[in-house]
């Protein structure tokens, strides 16, 4: 009897609790599934080792980057808010993105699962990789664009020491982005383990750093008349709507992590441990480095002689090789923490799980690094003066903001709602590795819920009519999409009883 029971553990998997933990005891049927590997496994509970300031080095290594300093400048340019307004929206913003962060996280710190495996109850086993690749892409071109950044500051940090290398020109920044575009790479193949040493180790330099560039500003300016600078919109309009649309596109910034945060919660020792970690590492490393790309870009033009927004080119105006040199440096390693975990980690995962017994994290690692490369050719052969294009870098980004932030909301209000309140926080871990149990192939709920929203968003875009459904895109899609599911699902329910 006793065997017979031993030879049945090594067959069916099973899951046991330990705390607020629930881990897998993987067996045959999962470990020959085709929905189950290594590296979208449940953590074990030995793993889930990372405490609040590990969740707090991770925000701070993810948000002090180009894209961050530059968001004033982006709200101020592009969305019409002054620079006082242009700041406290991106404090207010921040503070709304933490509710879908720390609800999302909730599963994967309970579970141990990564956002895909996540999404295979509220989308369905193979449902989940309509979401998952629309996430991936939206990774893989900020993979390409932080990409970019950090090759020009590998060229600005050679060309400080080396004058042949300066020479090259726009092609030395093409050659740093390659060098920029594998070492990424090579740290993500590592694993979660060198992404946390990474982000521990950058994120107090980081902070110093900008707290040095902030006092080494101040002086040059005055904050008083930068803070009072007048909004670039018609004196007749109202407020609201440049405030609104602004909130909605900074919301946007971080909707993708408000999604794949399973990816790094189930690293994470306790709940309290993710919640406190991402209240402390997100709202004010956000609005401070925001805040120094206002005031750098202000005193630009006292310091250089011209308005310069962009960190990169400020510092290499600099003249002093080694001034140059150690900027850059620190510029390399905060893109390097921003692009590794935030725009690596996840399309890797996502890309595993559309088949996870031909995709290792290895390759899935190598096939983000190709889409971004990809993605991100067109910039490059610009560079390189072999084709003329007039689209810049940073109005992809800007735009993007409010445009993706249109597509991933209503996956945030989906996922929320299943975990919380269809599955009231529990989930069947055997079955979403498995088929043929709780969970459908297709879920048609999470689909209709998803597409729903996505089609009033391309008819506002078409006609022109409810135009404030895409101005507020992650809102009014979050929003629709969690109504439309919580009510087919409870439909459904209904209709089984």
């Amino acid at each position: 009897m006793q065997g017979q029971q031993n030879e049945t553990s090594l067959l069916v998997s099973t899951t046991h609790e330990v705390g607020e933990f629930v881990e897998l005891n993987v067996a045959e049927d999962v470990q020959n599934s085709p929905l189950y590997n290594q590296d979208i496994a449940p953590t074990k509970i030995a793993q889930r080792t990372w405490h609040k300031g590990n969740v707090a080095a991770l925000w701070v290594g993810m948000s002090i980057c180009v894209p961050t300093y530059t968001l004033g400048g982006v709200l101020t340019a592009y969305f019409g808010l002054s620079v006082l307004e242009a700041l406290i929206t991106i404090l207010i913003a921040n503070i709304i993105v933490l509710i879908p962060l720390t609800l999302n996280a909730f599963s994967g710190t309970k579970y141990g699962i990564p956002f895909p495996v996540l999404l295979r109850s509220s989308f369905g086993l193979y449902g989940s990789n309509v979401p998952c690749l629309i996430r991936a892409f939206v990774a893989c071109g900020w993979f390409g664009i932080q990409s970019l950044f950090g090759g020009i500051a590998c060229h600005l940090l050679f060309s400080a020491f080396s004058p042949s290398w300066a020479a090259l020109g726009s092609a030395g920044e093409v050659y740093g982005f390659f060098l920029f575009w594998a070492l990424n790479l090579y740290v993500v193949i590592k694993g979660a383990n060198a992404i946390k040493h990474l982000e521990n180790w950058s994120a107090p330099l980081l902070l110093l750093v900008g707290a040095g560039l902030m006092f080494w500003a101040l002086p040059q300016i005055d904050l008083g008349e930068v803070l009072a600078t007048k909004a670039n919109r018609p004196e007749a309009d109202s407020s609201a709507p440049y405030l609104m649309a602004g909130v909605t596109a900074m919301v946007g910034f971080w909707a993708t992590l408000s999604l794949n945060i399973p990816d790094f919660s189930r690293f994470v020792k306790s709940q309290k441990d993710q919640i406190v970690g991402q209240v402390i590492g997100l709202p004010l490393t956000m609005f401070f480095f925001a805040s120094l790309g206002v005031i750098l870009t202000s005193a630009s033009t006292v310091l250089v002689g011209e308005t310069i927004s962009d960190p990169i080119n400020l510092i290499g105006k600099i003249d002093s090789p080694l001034l140059v040199g150690i900027a850059m440096l620190l510029i390399i390693i905060a893109t390097l923490s921003t692009n590794s975990a935030a725009n690596i980690v996840s399309p890797t995962n996502d890309f595993q799980n559309v088949a996870p017994k031909l995709i290792s994290e290895k390759r899935g690692v190598l096939l983000t690094g190709l889409i971004g490369l990809l993605m991100m050719s067109w910039e490059l052969l610009k560079k390189m003066h072999w084709v003329e294009s007039d689209v810049s870098v940073e109005s992809l980004y800007s735009n993007w903001l409010l445009g993706y932030s249109s597509l991933l909301g209503p996956i945030a209000g989906i996922m929320i709602v299943d975990y919380f309140v269809i599955n009231k926080q529990q989930l069947d871990l055997v079955s979403l590795y498995l088929r043929g149990g709780k969970y459908a192939d297709v879920n048609m709920q999470g689909m209709i819920a998803f597409f729903v929203p996505v089609a009033i968003t391309l008819m506002t875009l078409m006609t022109g009519s409810m135009s404030w459904f895409y101005n507020y895109g992650w809102f009014t899609g979050s929003i629709t999409g969690a109504a439309i599911y919580y009510l087919l699902k409870v439909k459904r329910n209904t209709n089984l009883g």
